[in-house]
């Protein structure tokens, strides 16, 4: 693709040239171009691209499986390219399956723990927000989710943007059945927690899924930040320096 340039844009086809705009990078133009569908379908030469694709396709539909069963948590704490950030870190997995033929490769086979760290705001990390220290723990026998958050300054361990005057921390988890294409999503936060100098207490969030079940446990910890109006509380900039990251997950052995 290209830039467009100069004082007038263009939107639509001319020339064979598809001239469009993105919210992200502007007025951008593209040729028309590739090789024919059936070939693709058919021919021996693009057997690696029908495997590639069949693949990708795959992640695709997992990384959009995860998002549907953490709706609720990142609608206000996710960035313009989070869905295509994650289904390319899904492709990793995908590709860890040491057990099935390249182009059968999945996500059940696959190395799920390669998306710990994952940021949903690439614009707010939680690395860089919350420095507390917090454990997160899978007790997959009891069915419960821990984090426990050690005792902390709101002042000193949150980067909190200017105009927020309170925070919410947040866990969610979610058992999610790839092969089914089901989930079972919980999430929980603390009360408004004021961003003052005052010592906050330790702290655990807990939430629970099915014991002793052989379903993957995605674990999310994350950040809210908020404005007090007037005794209201008032979501800061639509959510758009709230944290969320997915700290940990578990897989049956």
């Amino acid at each position: 693709m290209a830039r467009q340039s100069g004082l007038v844009k263009f939107t639509g086809q001319m020339g064979g040239v598809s001239f469009y705009k993105t919210a992200e990078d502007g007025y951008l133009a593209r040729t028309k171009g590739g090789v024919d569908g059936d070939r693709i379908k058919n021919s021996p030469e693009f057997q690696r691209t029908r495997e590639n694709g069949a693949e990708f396709g795959r992640a695709g539909a997992a990384a959009k499986l995860l998002r549907q069963a953490f709706r609720s948590a990142i609608v206000t704490s996710s960035d313009s390219r989070m869905s295509s950030r994650l289904t390319s870190e899904m492709v990793k997995v995908v590709r860890a399956d040491t057990t099935s033929a390249r182009g059968e490769r999945s996500v059940i086979d696959g190395e799920a723990k390669l998306l710990e760290g994952f940021e949903f705001n690439a614009k707010a990390n939680l690395s860089s927000t919350f420095f507390a220290i917090y454990i997160p723990n899978v007790d997959r026998a009891g069915g419960l989710v821990t984090i426990s958050i050690n005792s902390f300054v709101p002042s000193d361990f949150i980067a909190a943007p200017s105009g927020a005057t309170h925070f919410k921390l947040i866990c969610a988890s979610a058992e999610i059945d790839f092969e089914g294409g089901l989930f079972t999503p919980n999430i929980i936060s603390s009360n408004d927690l004021a961003l003052s100098n005052q010592q906050q207490a330790a702290m655990s969030l807990e939430t629970l899924f099915t014991p002793g079940g052989r379903d993957p446990v995605f674990v999310l910890f994350g950040i809210e930040f908020y404005q007090q109006v007037n005794g209201q509380m008032y979501s800061l900039k639509n959510g758009a320096y709230n944290a969320l990251s997915l700290v940990l997950v578990s897989v049956p052995n």
